[in-house]
């Protein structure tokens, strides 16, 4: 990502693990870092990653075994500091069976993180992670990974603090563990403070001004069901576009302080994107019309947003191996239909020039399962301040990459970075209905070996 001398010398780095989409990358982009390398195992994720941060090397493989000299090799910093490393390792140990949770094999990622911080000798970590993990017996788990930090040589700000979207400008309810951390002898970074209070919310925070709401989000775009060309594609070329708000003046990239630290894209602000339509029954659509602001509408069990309020968490549902759910979009506040992925990503801070996968279902995982950017931003600036760098803006503008990576599928993400492709839903299945019938075909044998 770096252009010149002066950005090298200059901006931190930042290695992104587990890095998704890249809500991550962004938003420490925004807040002046510059993201050396981001590591992420599924190629799908890969090319929208590469398409949104062309200068940023992937490297489309699993932490586990990866080291700390390859990614340095792949990142191309030779023996520069690193200034932080962050990411959100999926925690999957949750039974808590046993003493040392942290041994637990499902939970070897996590176990990753600390080893290629330590490896890296990073001068600062963040480590997001769900609410969960802070909730009655896992509990557990972060003292156990807080110990493992300090075995590694760092220490970690306590107590560790869960952080909601809706305080940092994010027209989304959405909570996250967030964990601070720094090599022994290193500024600790400190918790943002919040910056908006959540509309529509009884809670509030001192003086603070209300956040975006749905409407500010969302009022400028125009209805994707207005065009045709979006049922086979996810983008047109239109004029439709309202009078934004503050917030989509943001998002659009019109206002003056838009691009923050970042390196400013160049893009086509005259299509709307990642806006492919959802046919839907007109029995679907009653129903939607039905429902009241705010309210779950009970059959497809979908929340209809508030114009005057915020989003509900956006989630991603499971991937490929657990079935291919992906949990349901709300309901357009206005519109009797779900929203778009376009829409999904205003509601999560994602700037216009942003693009995700041109399908809906990988679309909206990408964006439930990344870290809302103004979020990332507000605490990527608390780093910054740990550090004691002054942010700067780079010079010039950067190009956005080959728009082929935003079309490819699992397997021709998977060969365009050189990567063997997981398997298919339809292998997993196959594989699953023949491990079943295998194991009917041993308990026969047994019985028959048992009884003759």
């Amino acid at each position: 990502m770096r252009n010149d001398k002066s950005d090298r010398d200059m901006r931190p780095i930042g290695i992104d693990l587990f890095a998704g989409a890249g809500g991550l990358s962004l938003g420490f982009e925004q807040a002046g870092f510059d993201v050396a390398a981001a590591v992420e195992i599924d190629p799908v994720h890969c090319a929208v990653h590469k398409f949104n941060f062309p200068r940023t090397p992937v490297i489309p493989r699993s932490v586990e075994g990866l080291s700390a000299a390859a990614i340095r090799v792949a990142a191309g910093i030779g023996e520069r500091e690193v200034d932080c490393v962050f990411g959100g390792a999926p925690c999957q140990g949750f039974s808590l069976i046993g003493h040392r949770v942290l041994d637990d094999p499902r939970n070897k990622l996590v176990r990753d993180f600390v080893r290629i911080v330590a490896e890296l000798k990073a001068r600062t970590f963040v480590f997001e992670n769900v609410k969960g993990l802070t909730v009655g017996r896992h509990r557990s788990f972060l003292k156990e990974l807080i110990r493992a930090f300090d075995a590694a040589g760092y220490e970690v700000r306590e107590p560790w603090r869960v952080l909601n979207a809706g305080h940092y400008g994010t027209p989304q309810s959405r909570e996250r563990l967030i964990l601070f951390g720094a090599r022994k002898g290193e500024a600790l970074p400190d918790y943002p403070a919040a910056l908006t209070n959540i509309r529509g919310k009884r809670q509030r925070i001192g003086d603070l001004p209300d956040g975006p709401s749905c409407t500010d989000a969302l009022g400028d775009l125009p209805d994707a069901d207005r065009f045709r060309t979006l049922l086979g594609s996810d983008a047109v070329a239109t004029t439709a576009f309202g009078e934004p708000s503050a917030y989509a003046a943001r998002m659009r990239c019109t206002a003056n302080d838009a691009w923050d630290y970042g390196y400013v894209r160049e893009w086509k602000p005259g299509i709307l994107t990642s806006s492919a339509r959802t046919e839907h029954t007109e029995i679907s659509r009653l129903r939607f019309s039905g429902t009241g602001p705010g309210e779950v509408e009970p059959i497809s069990r979908f929340f209809k947003l508030h114009g005057d309020g915020v989003s509900n968490t956006l989630r991603a549902g499971t991937d490929g191996a657990r079935g291919a759910f992906t949990s349901p979009r709300p309901i357009h506040y206005r519109y009797d239909r779900c929203i778009t992925v376009r829409e999904m990503a205003r509601l999560h801070g994602f700037p216009d020039w942003f693009r995700f996968n041109v399908t809906k279902w990988h679309g909206a995982r990408q964006i439930g399962n990344a870290v809302p950017p103004p979020l990332a931003k507000a605490i990527a600036g608390e780093v910054m301040k740990a550090l004691g760098i002054a942010p700067t803006r780079p010079e010039g503008s950067i190009p956005l990459g080959d728009p082929a990576l935003l079309s490819l599928d699992l397997s021709s993400a998977a060969a365009r970075f050189g990567v063997e492709a997981p398997p298919s839903r339809r292998d997993k299945k196959s594989g699953a209905k023949k491990r079943k019938q295998a194991d009917i075909e041993r308990e026969r044998l047994d019985r028959e070996a048992a009884y003759g």
